[in-house]
């Protein structure tokens, strides 16, 4: 099966094509403002680079940064009606409540709270008042909200009053956007709340976005279906991104850790992902990321969907090296995509830490002649910053004092020493420069439960075999091959604060891509 992998970064547009377990060709592109057109770029370069015909192509997987963008720039934002169901209760913080002011203006302010909401066993804490609502409604399209966000209290274990509101809402207002907390975050209700509330100010750029991707690769000539990958290394299909776009906030650092599994053939090891700004770091856990166990802010907003538990520090490829009185200092600051333009090897007048690792002899990139006046002690003094970071943040991301094997990707991984304190050994693969896009291109499509259930000792087996079966369910009807899913993460956590015997469990299946014909 003749898979297209595509991850569009801040520098790089990248593209291989991955037969089974072979990688047949990748090349680099320089990333455009349009974003399409480096997609354009790299489709064109690899099929001059290995001949490919467009339609022997089976499907497309592709990474994005269109929509992580779009937030933290507060550009491109539909206004969008935050409803909260949770009166009397969740009176003292709204919805809203805790957003940057600027994002708050971006997508209008509009925040409602309306009665209802259900307690964790499901029972309601108010009734659901459907005049309340519809008048809640019309203020908020007379304001000028055109996606509307709809979270419930414990939305996760009885969605009644979300999906009653988004009937209205198809009725009063049709073909407005609508999203539901509980097909979005977990459990915590703001953090919910402020997942859906962003996945409805990105649907109207989401429509446009998978509009523009399916045109690019059909004007390449391949008629494959496209797909995009989500924060949990897993796929979506494009009809899917139109309608939760927030589920690929994170696919750039999963997919590079995705493929730097594939490539090195661990599932469980420490990913160091450099690129020309940062450096990722996260942790592999049988062949997935880690993620993250508490609320993942992004743009200043506490959210709580599925992210991958990932470090970042600002050392990279094109990061500054200054020589000062105090001693070395790498990064943050950065040329970026003008590396080729701006380093010493290339015959520019900035001190990287490309032109420190090429002086050292860790890397053969440009001209080394050019670099070969350098002092010692500043490369060995930068070095040592370089080495202590990257080893730093490997210990602090690691579960236990043992040396765990790390592998090196990204383009600037050639930072990365072959001795790392911390690292039982240090693997850098081939193809180590695009394993983000490897990674998009070997993703499989997952399901996952995550919900609070009542278990009592004599039910325990029963309830974790439900929610396992739930979680398959789920692969299969995003497009998992039902034979090739399996259960990949079982998580149980007892809530002492609830009566009822109470716990929340967290089940993760995943499964091959099915694709009709090209099943076997």
């Amino acid at each position: 099966m003749l898979r297209l992998g595509i991850d569009v970064g801040g520098t790089n547009t990248d593209a291989v094509l991955v037969d089974g377990e072979r990688v047949l060709g990748a090349v680099k592109a320089s990333t455009t403002a349009d974003v399409t057109g480096g997609i354009v770029a790299a489709i064109r370069d690899l099929r001059q680079a290995t001949g490919f015909y467009p339609a022997a192509v089976h499907a497309v997987m592709i990474g994005t940064t269109h929509f992580i963008n779009a937030l933290v720039e507060g550009e491109r934002l539909a206004q969008t009606a935050a409803i909260r169901f949770g009166l009397p209760a969740t009176r003292a913080l709204p919805p809203l409540v805790d957003w940057p002011t600027r994002l708050t203006a971006a997508i209008g302010g509009h925040s409602y709270l309306c009665h209802g909401g259900h307690e964790y066993d499901g029972s309601p804490i108010a009734p659901f008042d459907e005049r309340e609502f519809r008048d809640v409604l019309a203020k908020a399209a007379d304001a000028g909200a055109t996606s509307f966000a709809l979270s419930s209290v414990f939305s996760p274990v009885n969605a009644e009053f979300e999906t009653r509101a988004a009937e209205i809402i198809a009725e009063q207002l049709p073909g407005a956007p609508v999203s539901l907390s509980h097909e979005i975050g977990r459990m915590g209700l703001l953090g919910r709340e402020n997942a859906t509330v962003i996945n409805a100010a990105l649907r109207d750029l989401a429509d446009q976005v998978a509009t523009g991707l399916s045109r690019t690769v059909a004007e390449a000539g391949i008629t494959a279906p496209v797909f995009l990958s989500q924060n949990d290394g897993t796929l979506m299909d494009v009809d899917y991104a139109r309608r939760y776009p927030v589920a690929t906030f994170a696919s750039g650092p999963t997919n590079s850790m995705r493929g730097a599994a594939f490539l090195s053939r661990l599932r469980s090891c420490a990913v160091v992902d450099i690129g020309g700004t940062t450096s990722d770091v996260g942790i592999l856990r049988n062949g997935f990321p880690r993620e993250a166990s508490t609320d993942v802010t992004v743009a200043g907003v506490q959210t709580n969907f599925r992210m991958p538990d990932v470090l970042s520090i600002g050392i990279g490829g094109g990061s500054h090296v200054l020589d000062g009185p105090s001693g070395a200092a790498v990064g943050p600051a950065s040329v970026g995509y003008r590396l080729t333009e701006e380093a010493l090897v290339f015959g520019g007048c900035r001190l990287t830490a490309t032109d420190i690792a090429v002086a050292a002899g860790r890397a053969e990139v440009g001209d080394p002649s050019l670099v070969a006046h350098l002092d010692r002690s500043t490369v060995d003094a930068a070095l040592r910053v370089i080495d202590d970071r990257l080893a730093e943040v490997v210990d602090r991301m690691r579960a236990s004092a043992e040396p765990v094997p790390v592998v090196a990707v990204g383009g600037g991984s050639i930072l990365v020493p072959e001795d790392l304190a911390g690292a039982s050994h240090v693997v850098r693969p081939d193809h180590f420069a695009v394993a983000n896009a490897i990674g998009a291109a070997i993703a499989q499509v997952g399901g996952e439960v995550d919900r609070v259930y009542s278990v009592t000792p004599q039910q325990r087996d029963a309830v974790l075999d439900e929610a396992r079966q739930e979680a398959v369910d789920r692969a299969v009807a995003a497009g998992a091959r039902p034979a090739s899913v399996e259960i990949v993460d079982v998580e149980e956590v007892p809530l002492a604060y609830l009566p009822g015997n109470a716990a929340r469990i967290r089940v993760k299946a995943v499964g091959e891509l099915s694709l009709g014909g090209h099943d076997a």
